[in-house]
């Protein structure tokens, strides 16, 4: 990783990219619909910060949301420059003008970075902060009176394999997914300053001083047979699980990935029609009184 990409986390975003990009597609309608909703209040030429704005999926149905509703600034905030530099070419629009942010909410007091905003939006981002209470604190702050802080955080684990996939012992996204928790929290506790939360997002959003709190959800749903787009999902997915937690799987489970990634071989996963993508985007969020 180059070391202006450093995140708290020690992952390499730049290189995640491709990644990134797939889920946004995938994850398109959703973002549509919870733009719609945020922005749905705002005022004509609103405010809106878009922090951790990663491939900028979000960022454009943000953008596409406010030009709807008279236009506005959008900002976008990002410890990773070759993030923001994709985020602010995905989300540009007439309408809206665009600016970048490079920081890390973390060090940085988000208040003294842009202006005070009608809407901060945060997606599955203060989770990498080793503080999360104090990162949702400093978000809060870049509101005005009046202004929305929304967190997508938590919701329900995407699935995208059938139970038992013909090879191996059935269940093995499962496995997969447990042992990706053992290393998040892992991950999480070497952090330096980590502090635990014990608690859920719509606490730390009241302790953070907002009012009016609750949440909502938006449904991720791409249902088998598989478009080639889910497919391309489903593989890459598969690798980058089996490859966090491949020290935490026994050699059972590595040998099945290993066969449902072979392009070359029977079981390759590009064969199959039962491939699908379900998931949940969940939204929390409170008022600056």
């Amino acid at each position: 990783m180059a070391a202006h990409a450093h995140t708290h986390d020690h992952i390499d975003w730049a290189s995640r990219i491709p990644d990134l990009r797939r889920v946004d597609e995938l994850d398109a309608g959703a973002f549509t619909a919870i733009a719609a909703r945020l922005t749905a209040a705002l005022p004509r030429g609103a405010t809106v910060v878009d922090v951790g704005s990663g491939a900028g999926g979000m960022s454009a149905a943000l953008a596409a949301a406010l030009a709807t509703c008279g236009g506005g600034t959008l900002f976008l905030v990002d410890a990773v420059p070759e993030l923001l530099a994709v985020a602010a070419e995905t989300a540009s629009t007439d309408s809206v003008e665009i600016r970048t942010v490079h920081a890390d909410v973390a060090t940085q007091a988000l208040d003294t970075l842009v202006p005070a905003a009608d809407l901060v939006w945060a997606a599955s981002m203060v989770h990498h902060l080793p503080d999360q209470q104090a990162g949702v604190t400093g978000l809060a702050s870049a509101l005005s009176p009046g202004g929305v802080l929304a967190v997508a955080e938590g919701g329900l684990e995407t699935q995208t394999l059938p139970w038992d996939v013909g090879i191996g012992e059935p269940g093995l996204e499962r496995r997969l997914m447990a042992a990706r928790d053992e290393w998040f929290g892992e991950m999480r506790a070497s952090m330096e300053g980590a502090v635990r939360m014990p608690y859920g997002w719509t606490t730390a959003l009241g302790k953070a001083g907002l009012a009016d709190v609750g949440s909502f959800t938006a449904l991720v749903d791409h249902p088998a047979p598989p478009s080639e787009q889910v497919r391309q999902f489903v593989l890459g997915r598969l690798d980058r699980l089996a490859e966090t937690v491949e020290d935490r799987i026994g050699e059972d489970d590595r040998e099945t990935v290993r066969r449902l990634l072979d392009p070359a071989g029977p079981d390759h996963l590009g064969h199959r029609d039962d491939l699908y993508v379900l998931g949940t985007r969940t939204v929390h969020f409170g008022l600056k009184p």
